[in-house]
């Protein structure tokens, strides 16, 4: 069968067929991260504060707080900015929708506790789910196209989600029919879902902003993705702590945005612990905006199914990717590095550096990259759009237990390119590495059960 690439916006829904351009020269690790971080700058806020008991708040967790928040919100951003302050307390609320220059801030002892109720998170908004845009159930903390925002402080965000609220909504989710969709190029406003769609919120989603920042918080309990800033620019994501075990309950899914800083945090997830995303299938190749210039550093993974991940829905491509300094540790994690996709979802992957990471224990691989995700229940090499991989730097890592060091597997006709893996130990790895489909891959310096590992 032969497989074609395709590019995507005005001209995919035209139906003109393109080339794919050439892949970009690799990066110098250092002197690149340098150059983004220097773009990277928390946004600042106005010495004025809104408490949220002032506008009708009442703390104990039974009185709903939706519109005492909201009016805060409001009155911060009309005065020119601020901080909307939850003070030490258990507030119940709603959907809360952040507005330019104001910042979210809990305080010690604070804990915002999201309503059960489904219908608390309606009317529908304008977001994306599972890397497809529609109509649906309004994120807990959700920003529309918004300038300087933030959720900073150490208190508590509480989805209280569980096996009978909200995770169960999965079983019952129309996420073929919402792909059918994004397929058919159907109009986003006429992709309704909310009540009855079984589609569970994203816990914080700011959607097309500019200058972002959650930093400190603790969150547990998501129906969803935890942390999903989408088609932003601009984001620092640090020292926030979530423990979530639900299903898809992703600590953090940079989707389609452009310089993001996500630093010194902990995530203990049900799925992965960090996912770069750009849209998935047909629908993200019309958005066609790439996800790049991601430095994830100092952060620690617990469980998940990856600590960091990229895939599965990377239809618009995801770039420049830097992850230094990590631990990755536990039984239950099943891979340190992941890359997954396949020929539905496609993507131009490219420039990703692994350094300097340090793996405890992993389930699977440490190096996982695969063109053969699963597309249930279609064939995964049969939707037409190849992926291009290109320019993998895997370096400093030392990792103590895993199935396989190095698991990667490309198409025939479109290998894995340019994977370069130099002074790593991989101890205690029971399983012979699988390597197919791969072209110019290197090795240099790095023992497998305390041996050199040859070229492949």
């Amino acid at each position: 069968m032969t497989r074609r690439i395709f590019l995507s916006g005005a001209a995919l829904a035209a139906g003109t067929r393109f080339h794919l351009r050439a892949a970009s020269a690799p990066l110098h690790p250092a002197k690149e991260m340098a150059v983004i971080l220097t773009r990277i700058k928390p946004p600042k806020f106005a010495n004025r504060s809104f408490d949220i008991t002032r506008y009708g708040a009442k703390q104990g967790g039974k009185e709903i707080a939706t519109d005492a928040i909201r009016t805060a919100i409001s009155a911060c951003s009309s005065a020119g900015g601020g901080r909307v302050v939850v003070p030490k307390g258990t507030f119940l609320t709603g959907a809360i929708h952040l507005k330019s220059n104001v910042n979210l801030h809990l305080e010690d002892g604070a804990t915002l506790l999201f309503s059960r109720d489904p219908k608390d998170f309606l009317p529908v908004v304008f977001t994306r789910f599972e890397g497809t845009e529609c109509m649906n159930y309004s994120p807990f903390i959700y920003a529309w196209e918004q300038t300087n925002i933030a959720v900073t402080g150490n208190g508590m965000l509480d989805g209280q989600a569980d096996k009978d609220h909200w995770w169960n909504m999965r079983s019952g989710a129309k996420r073929a029919e919402l792909v059918s969709m994004g397929d058919k190029d159907v109009p986003v406003k006429d992709r309704i879902f909310g009540e009855g769609g079984g589609l569970r919120p994203n816990f914080f989603q700011p959607y097309r902003c500019t200058n972002v920042m959650i930093e400190g918080v603790s969150i547990r309990n998501s129906p969803m993705w935890e942390l999903n800033p989408v088609l932003c620019k601009n984001v620092t994501v640090r020292n926030v702590k979530i423990s979530s075990h639900g299903p898809n309950n992703d600590g953090c899914d940079p989707e389609s945005s452009t310089d993001v800083l996500i630093e010194g945090c902990e995530f203990d997830t049900g799925d992965d612990c960090i996912a770069i995303k750009s849209g998935r299938n047909r629908d993200g190749r019309r958005v066609n905006a790439a996800c790049e210039n991601i430095i994830v550093r100092n952060c620690r993974m617990k469980d998940g199914h990856g600590g960091v991940s990229i895939g599965s829905e990377v239809s618009g491509g995801v770039r420049n990717v830097f992850m230094e300094n990590n631990q990755m540790d536990s039984p239950h994690l099943d891979r340190a590095l992941r890359i997954k996709t396949n020929s539905w979802r496609g993507g131009v992957l490219e420039n990703f550096y692994f350094r300097n990471n340090t793996v405890g224990e992993v389930a699977q691989g440490v190096i996982d990259i695969d063109f053969y995700y699963s597309e249930a229940p279609r064939d995964p090499t049969g939707g037409g759009f190849t992926p291009v991989m290109n320019n993998v730097v895997v370096e400093n890592i030392t990792s103590e237990k895993s199935k396989y060091a190095l698991y990667l597997r490309g198409y025939p006709e479109a290998p894995i390119k340019d994977v370069h893996v130099s002074h790593c130990t991989f101890n205690n790895v029971t399983e012979t590495d699988v390597i197919q489909n791969v072209a110019d891959i290197k090795l240099e310096d790095c023992k497998r059960n305390g041996e050199a590992m040859k070229q492949a």
